[in-house]
């Protein structure tokens, strides 16, 4: 089994960087199986090809623009997820949509995507998170987590 968590987002832009610090905090704080990868795709788009061809299972996690209350966490999976590729939620879906599209046209995409997605407070200039935003870091991470739980992983918290 293949798992890829894919943190998309640009750090120099408060909130927009969730899904980056998301998957740093992954690596930082828990020991990760061979089956899965954990990849900071920042803003990068088709270079992600290789990486991504042949999941059994992608968890994206980004910010989303969904017209939520600020810090809402939303979890998107089966059905849902076309949705967010049709509806502007994300300033990388456009990317993230050409990048699934080929794998599809290309017979290597994931066997199941989940996006998880968390609506920004700010996206002024700034490296860091909004205060708001990183107390729920670690609700975030626990999405995750429970999320490889689902498919089957259970990770271990390093000590």
């Amino acid at each position: 089994m293949r798992l890829i968590v894919l943190g998309v987002g640009n750090t120099l832009l408060s909130d927009e960087g969730v899904g980056v610090r998301v998957v740093e905090k992954l690596q930082q704080d828990f020991s990760l199986p061979a089956e899965v990868e954990v990849i900071d795709g920042g803003t990068t788009g088709m270079e992600m090809l290789e990486d991504l061809a042949g999941a059994d299972h992608l968890i994206i996690v980004d910010a989303m623009f969904g017209g939520n209350a600020p810090g809402t966490i939303v979890r998107l999976a089966g059905d849902e997820v076309p949705v967010f590729f049709k509806t502007k939620l994300s300033p990388h879906q456009i990317g993230l949509s050409d990048v699934l599209a080929t794998l599809v046209l290309t017979g290597e995409q994931p066997g199941g995507v989940t996006i998880i997605g968390i609506q920004p407070v700010s996206m002024e200039l700034n490296m860091e998170l909004s205060p708001q935003i990183a107390a729920l870091l670690p609700d975030v991470v626990s999405l995750v987590v429970a999320e490889l739980a689902m498919l089957g992983v259970t990770l271990q918290e390093v000590a």
